[in-house]
């Protein structure tokens, strides 16, 4: 009878702590970050952006949903040098010729259905992007690994800036723009750690 007991008590907690439900994760904002790249007929500009909040939600250890904003105030640009063109082309594109950040300080993405590609931790993710308040539906691939014991999600996202009004010096709203151009592609590198 002791040992049935024992039994019973050891089954209640193996099951009390194994991760078949995760539940929602918070996303780790100090460890989070998203790398951008714009292009230009003359050449690339490189910067980033932080996670201002999130969670992504888990069940069997699964990817099922989520959602992070960004701060989009927290914007900079990494291959410029300060007094070398870095603010000026941080305020241009703070600018309402470009994210209008004043007036749109957040950008978001809410994630309304996943996928899994056939590996584990290998996702197809459809979702909803919010830029200056409009809201467009992207497709993706992600994968949600583990690093130094934490959960880590991470995509590469091409977005196109003019399905959110972002026109300034595009080839498709102005003509004769020449190297001035401004190719309408821009890409997201994402990388979400959990707490």
């Amino acid at each position: 009878m002791k040992n049935l007991f024992s039994l019973a008590i050891i089954a209640l907690l193996t099951f009390a702590f194994t991760p078949n439900n995760v539940g929602d994760l918070s996303v780790d904002t100090e460890n989070s970050i998203i790398t951008w790249k714009g292009y230009k007929v003359t050449g690339s500009h490189v910067g980033t952006l932080k996670v201002k909040n999130g969670k992504l939600d888990f069940t069997d250890d699964a990817l099922v949903g989520g959602s992070f904003d960004i701060d989009m105030k927290s914007l900079q640009v990494t291959d410029l040098k300060a007094g070398r063109g870095k603010e000026k082309l941080e305020g241009h594109l703070n600018s309402s010729d470009f994210f209008d950040v004043e007036n749109h300080s957040t950008a978001n993405f809410k994630i309304t259905k996943v996928t899994s590609r056939g590996m584990a931790g290998d996702y197809k993710i459809k979702g909803e992007l919010t830029i200056k308040g409009v809201s467009k539906e992207i497709k993706f691939n992600a994968k949600v690994g583990e690093e130094n014991g934490k959960k880590i999600a991470t995509a590469d996202i091409t977005i196109d800036r003019t399905d959110y009004n972002v026109q300034y010096g595009s080839g498709n709203f102005f003509k004769n723009l020449g190297d001035k151009t401004i190719y309408d592609e821009f890409d997201l590198s994402i990388k979400l750690m959990m707490k």
